[in-house]
């Protein structure tokens, strides 16, 4: 599985990376970055929730 951030959508909200850290990131902007785009299997659940919390929903799973 792999995830992207929709740049135009992420407002910076930081849901996803209080959520999993280990997959996400901010920018010195605090916009959401994906640090690892295929997504250990050990973080799929963390990530689905990161995706379902977005209130921009922004993240996007492939």
């Amino acid at each position: 599985m792999k995830v992207a951030v929709d740049e135009d959508r992420c407002r910076g909200h930081g849901v996803c990376w209080t959520l999993c850290p280990e997959v996400f990131d901010l920018t010195d902007d605090g916009y959401a970055e994906v640090l690892v785009p295929e997504i250990p299997a050990e973080h799929e659940n963390a990530v689905r929730t990161a995706v379902g919390s977005c209130p921009e929903r922004a993240i996007v799973l492939s």
